[in-house]
C-alpha cells in the first residue's frame, strides 16, 4: 500500500505512465488499423484525440514535474481529458450496439472500394471508412470491442489522475528522480 502511495505521489512517475499508456494505445489503434487492416469509424478517430493529448500533457508534466502546482494543474486536467474520452467510447458503444443513432456526421460511411491494394501507411492515412454501428473487433472470450476496452481504461486514467492530483498536491515533497 505504500508503495501504492509513493507512486501515486511521484510527479514524474505519474506522468511517465499517463504519457507510456497514451502512447501505447495510440499504438495499437494505429497497428489494428494498418497491419490488421480495421477500418475506424469516425468515432474511433475521435477517440484518439485525447490520446494524443493526454501523451503531450503526460511530456509537459515530466518536463515540469518539479513544480507542484503545474503538476497538479496538469493531472486535472489529464482527469478532465480521460473522463472525457470514456464518454465518446461510451456514446460508440450505444451506437455500436444499436441503443442509439448516432448524431454524429459521418458515423454511416459507406465503405469505399478496398479491391486495389494499399500500404500500411496509405490505408491509416485514408479517410475513416467505417461504419460506427459495426463492430470491428470484438474480444473472442468477453465479446468486448475495443470502445468498451477503451470506456474502462479511460475511465481507470481518470480516477488515476484524479487521485494522483489529490496525493500530490497532498505531499510536503515532491519526490525526486534520485531519491
Amino acid at each position: 500500500m505504500n508503495k501504492i502511495k509513493i507512486i501515486l505521489s511521484t510527479p514524474w512517475i505519474v506522468f511517465t505512465l499517463i504519457a507510456l499508456i497514451s502512447f501505447a494505445s495510440l499504438a495499437a489503434a494505429f497497428i489494428a488499423e494498418g497491419l490488421l487492416e480495421l477500418e475506424p469509424c469516425i468515432l474511433c478517430i475521435y477517440q484518439r484525440y485525447p490520446f494524443a493529448l493526454g501523451l503531450l500533457l503526460g511530456l509537459i508534466g515530466l518536463a515540469l514535474r518539479n513544480n507542484k502546482s503545474v503538476a497538479v494543474a496538469l493531472l486535472g486536467i489529464c482527469s478532465i481529458n480521460f473522463l472525457l474520452n470514456s464518454l465518446i467510447a461510451a456514446y460508440h458503444t450505444g451506437v455500436e450496439q444499436h441503443w442509439w443513432k448516432s448524431a454524429v456526421e459521418g458515423c454511416s460511411v459507406v465503405f469505399l472500394d478496398n479491391s486495389h491494394t494499399k500500404s500500411i501507411l496509405e490505408n491509416i492515412m485514408s479517410a475513416p471508412m467505417g461504419d460506427c454501428s459495426k463492430i470491428p473487433w470484438q474480444d473472442p472470450i468477453l465479446g468486448l470491442s475495443m470502445a468498451n476496452y477503451n470506456i474502462a481504461l479511460c475511465f481507470g486514467l481518470f480516477i488515476f489522475c484524479i487521485v494522483s492530483a489529490v496525493m500530490v498536491a497532498k505531499s510536503k515533497l515532491l519526490h525526486s528522480e534520485a531519491s
